[in-house]
């Protein structure tokens, strides 16, 4: 057996067949993954389904748009200077470039303005917002950012700079004395309060240009998705018409960017959020963000593709420093943390913190602020996830007073701090985590949409659940559970670390690759169902397509044999939070928990256990059984090594007895030192096979041995050679090494399944009578 490392959740079955009925080429499974979206009427499939631009909202119920689009023309009509205010994320970067192009269109003097990450952090500051005045800027336009600049706000004011803040990012206790603030959650008329920050630039750029800025679509979805927001309602519409629009894309930038990424082709969501993305991202985490809205603004194509292929230069620099902290992390982590891991180390690229923070969330299912030291400052400078179970922003606002600099949502946040108050950070954090969670709270959560059979997953299924397309946050790709006996399973890729499976049924050929699911080889045996949970996808290859399943998770819910027998270097596996024995005569190499017993062990006092090692053979089957049975394993590794075995060695016949032992009368005395190897020249004999004979007679009392001198009994009792202990020890061990070594896979299974299922533990045997 195997744990799934995931919580899995079952989503309840609704019956949708009036929705299906009434939906043309909608199929059972699409009506389900519909119903299981909070979408049960007609119309709303249609939206869904033909996401139409004409359901977007109108911007105009924005709280103080009006006010700021007005100001801004005003601007533009004085000839003012405007400066964009951005962000150094894609969703930042893309924001920027919409609003700088829009302001362009409209013939502003503008410019922009992003903060270093490294010098300035996250947001405005008061020395950028007193050079812009001393630059001559009287209107200040932020996009992703700005909502909790309240002390830069009153800056702004006092230097007569008109400051409009355009953002999405939660909202904290006390709001900027602003000239204007655009936020879907500051406006109670807005219907959609998801947003991402280029969602709210471009609904301020369409109201300032009164017209639907349908150019600007590809910058949307590149922030949107990248970001990571909602994709239902208008970020629906925007990330699926933006796809479009970046497929067919004319921007110098963006085709320089698809071409060293190399998407071709449709551009998915997967695209954006793993290649387009990353690599934007990736500038402003190592240096200033000007790079990446320089290549989104250019209508140089040759030098778009210079900077795009300095960003991909970038982006592998970026992949190198993130390994090398997350290394170092978790080597300060050690072992596994009980509460919300804190790190810090002096040096660490703040840049890349947050995706460190990811990793170790990934890997060890806690919340993970990952920090650095700011140099001669006594303060660090970080970023925080979180897991779902566990809203990083409102538990931190708990102790707001302890951070220099918050802000972020419930599973992402940026801080700076006081490097003396990460203690108490520490202990309050943990104190709320366990105040609130349980155990299984810390385990990730995968949903599993429906139980599928091998024969139900073609290349047409995938293609009805596209539909559902662009996937992101709570419109996700639908997970899918299978439990089917693979018909090969391998380790594939160059470090052996990924899991490849192959299933067979009904001329149905599917298969399921696990990404970094290599480790999960070892514990898959022959003949044994696996349930699987993933995505489900098309595998393209020359010219073929062919549906597989992308893995997420496996279990394995039946009990199993792992069988090592014969090997010298016996494979440990890691199991974890199970219990282990290891039935051994010697200490044996095992897991750190196991419990170490032996065949003399008093068999009333042993405990289930969840995985049984087993080195040894037993003298008398009898006795496992009995431990197997006691035990009750889930798991049984066979390790049984054989040195000399009796099985491979012929038992002498009865005849070769018949002739030692007339040999013997014959002779009444016979000196085995001095005339073993006549015998053993005469019959082919070993050594072992004369002492062997010679030691059955003894014991039958048919002969006497001393000194290795054979003497005859002149009237022994008549007796069956089976009743010399060494005989029977020798029958015993041929049928214990048949039955347990020499036996193949399915006998050994169907051997211990009799124990653990049919055989009853004998009761003590009456003795003498007693």
């Amino acid at each position: 057996m195997l744990q799934s490392k995931a919580k899995w959740q079952y989503r309840d079955f609704h019956n949708n067949e009036a929705l299906i009925n009434e939906l043309p080429g909608v199929t059972p499974v699409i009506g389900e993954l519909l119903v299981q979206r909070g979408i049960t009427t007609v119309e709303a499939a249609n939206q869904f389904l033909s996401p139409d631009i004409k359901n977007l909202h109108n911007p105009i119920t924005i709280t103080s748009i009006e006010k700021a689009a007005d100001r801004v023309h005003q601007a533009i009509a004085s000839k003012e200077k405007i400066l964009v205010f951005g962000d150094y994320d894609a969703d930042g970067v893309s924001s920027t470039t919409v609003m700088l192009k829009t302001l362009e269109e409209l013939g502003a003097d503008c410019d922009y303005y992003i903060p270093n990450r490294f010098t300035e952090g996250y947001g405005p500051n008061e020395a950028a917002f007193r050079d812009a005045h001393e630059n001559g800027y009287s209107v200040i336009v932020t996009v992703d950012n700005g909502i909790a600049a309240v002390d830069e706000a009153t800056i702004a004011k006092q230097l007569g700079i008109d400051l409009i803040i355009t953002d999405h990012h939660e909202v904290q206790v006390e709001l900027p004395d602003a000239y204007a603030i655009l936020h879907p959650k500051c406006s109670p008329d807005y219907p959609f309060d998801e947003l991402a920050g280029v969602g709210v630039a471009f609904k301020f750029a369409e109201q300032l240009l009164g017209y639907f800025p349908k150019h600007l679509l590809d910058l949307v979805a590149i922030g949107t998705i990248a970001d990571m927001v909602p994709l239902v309602d208008e970020n629906r519409i925007f990330a699926y018409y933006g796809l479009h629009a970046l497929t067919i894309t004319k921007n110098p930038g963006i085709r320089a960017l698809k071409a060293v990424c190399k998407i071709e082709g449709n551009v998915t969501e997967e695209d954006v959020g793993f290649l387009i993305g990353p690599r934007l991202n990736a500038v402003g985490r190592l240096q200033d963000a000007d790079l990446a809205v320089q290549l989104l603004m250019t209508d140089d194509p040759i030098l778009a593709d210079e900077m795009a292929i300095e960003i991909q230069g970038i982006n592998v620099k970026r992949q190198e420093i993130v390994n090398q902290i997350v290394k170092e992390a978790e080597q300060m982590v050690q072992g596994h943390p009980n509460g919300v891991i804190i790190v810090q180390k002096a040096g660490w690229n703040e840049g890349v913190l947050g995706i460190v923070a990811s990793k170790l969330v990934r890997k060890y299912d806690r919340p993970a602020i990952v920090l650095t030291e700011k140099a001669g400052t006594g303060e660090v400078k970080g970023s925080a996830r979180s897991i779902p179970a566990f809203d990083l922003f409102k538990n931190c606002m708990k102790v707001r007073d302890f951070f220099t600099h918050f802000g972020g949502h419930a599973q992402a946040a940026g801080m700076t701090l006081p490097a003396e108050n990460i203690p108490i950070i520490q202990e309050s954090l943990n104190e709320f985590i366990h105040d609130a969670l349980t155990a299984d709270d810390f385990r990730q959560v995968i949903e599993i949409n429906a139980i599928l059979k091998l024969t139900d997953i073609n290349d047409n299924l995938v293609d009805e659940i596209n539909r559902l397309a662009p996937f992101g946050m709570k419109n996700p790709k639908p997970n899918f559970a299978i439990k089917e006996i693979p018909a090969d399973a391998r380790q594939i890729g160059a470090k052996k670390n990924h899991l490849k499976l192959l299933f067979n049924e009904e001329d149905v050929q599917v298969e399921g690759i696990g990404f970094g699911m290599g480790d999960l080889y070892s514990y898959i045996t022959p003949h044994t169902p696996l349930t699987l949970v993933g995505e489900l996808g098309i595998n393209e290859w020359n010219g073929k397509r062919k549906a597989q399943l992308v893995l997420k998770d496996m279990k394995i819910e039946e009990w199993q044999l792992h069988d090592q027998r014969g090997k010298k270097q016996v494979e440990i596996l890691p199991y974890i939070n199970e219990t282990i024995a290891v039935l051994a005569n010697e200490i044996m190499p095992a897991h750190e928990s196991a419990v170490q017993i032996s065949y003399e062990v008093e068999i009333e006092e042993l405990e289930k256990t969840d995985v049984l090692y087993i080195y040894d053979l037993p003298v008398d089957v009898g006795l496992l059984k009995q431990i197997v049975q006691k035990t009750e394993p889930n798991n049984i590794h066979a390790c049984f090594h054989i040195d000399h075995s009796a099985y491979l060695t012929a038992f002498p016949a009865r005849e070769e007895f018949i002739w030692f032992y007339a040999l013997v009368r014959k002779r009444k005395v016979l000196n085995l030192r001095q005339e073993i190897q006549t015998i053993m020249n005469a019959k082919g004999w070993t050594k072992e096979r004369i002492i062997f004979i010679s030691k059955v007679f003894f014991e039958l009392g048919f002969v006497k041995i001393e000194n290795g001198v054979v003497h005859v009994n002149p009237s022994p009792d008549k007796k069956d050679l089976s009743e010399s202990p060494s005989y029977q020890a020798r029958v015993n061990q041929i049928k214990v090494e048949k039955d347990l070594y020499y036996s193949n896979y399915e006998q050994l299974k169907t051997w211990f399944e009799d124990c653990m299922n049919r055989v009853e533990i004998p009761k003590e045997e009456e003795i003498n009578g007693l």
